[in-house]
């Protein structure tokens, strides 16, 4: 698989991924923010989390992203306020829909599919927080039901996975699919614990045919299998056979 890249004004652009960023402002002076050039697109896997509290610092952060000559879009995690992601204008960009946040900053919605220069990419976030107990209590923080999927969101993704003919080039979502969670926590001796979305991905990664799929929740960087990478802290480009 090459890296994915795109002709725009002279250079080819660069479409990158990344993993949760969970609203971490040191994440955005990281040395390989440096790579990111005009026209390129980077897609965070899900707990995006600058969008959080409304306050002056976080404001500044959002007009930051936003004004980059580069484009920033996020599926959403578990660990967001969706209340004000919802707030946010919806619009279609690279024929999914999408909630601008500000400029060249994008909320990927659910079950859609993106063709950015003829890549096609479907995304799909939530999923269900491990510590949701925790932070339902008020006295912890914050916890929104909307971080589960409804059943109407599970039927637009398969819609359009349908249209599509079960077909894309890539699949970058915040949970994997069921059997590659459970590997994962296998080997680190943790217990197992699957939601209804990752029994949905299960059968998508059975039936729709794809180059490449990729989630961050796991918090880790590492190729799980030829077909499935997990990212936290790297940002690659989308394609690469680079390990993270």
């Amino acid at each position: 698989v090459l890296f994915i890249k795109f002709q725009k004004k002279g250079r080819r652009s660069v479409i990158y991924v990344t993993g949760d960023m969970h609203g971490d402002e040191s994440r955005l002076y990281d040395s390989q923010w440096r790579k990111l050039k005009s026209g390129d697109v980077l897609i965070v896997c899900g707990d995006f989390g600058y969008l959080w509290n409304g306050g002056k610092n976080e404001k500044s952060v959002i007009e930051y992203l936003g004004s980059r000559k580069f484009t920033v879009c996020f599926v959403d995690g578990t660990h967001e306020n969706f209340g004000k992601i919802e707030r946010c204008h919806e619009t279609i960009w690279k024929g999914g829909h999408v909630h601008r946040i500000s400029g060249n900053l994008f909320h990927l919605m659910r079950g859609q599919i993106f063709n950015i220069d003829g890549i096609s990419i479907f995304t799909f976030g939530g999923g269900e927080s491990d510590d949701r107990e925790v932070r339902s209590a008020e006295e912890h923080g914050i916890w929104f039901k909307e971080e589960l999927p409804t059943p109407d969101q599970l039927a637009v993704g398969a819609h359009n996975l349908d249209a599509a003919g079960l077909k894309v080039d890539y699949i970058i979502t915040h949970e994997p699919p069921l059997l590659v969670k459970s590997s994962m926590l296998l080997r680190r001796g943790l217990p197992e614990r699957v939601n209804k979305l990752n029994g949905y991905f299960e059968e998508l990664a059975k039936s729709v045919e794809f180059n490449h799929w990729y989630f961050g929740s796991l918090h880790e960087n590492r190729l799980v299998t030829s077909k499935f990478t997990c990212l936290f802290d790297k940002i690659i480009p989308l394609g690469s056979k680079e390990q993270p």
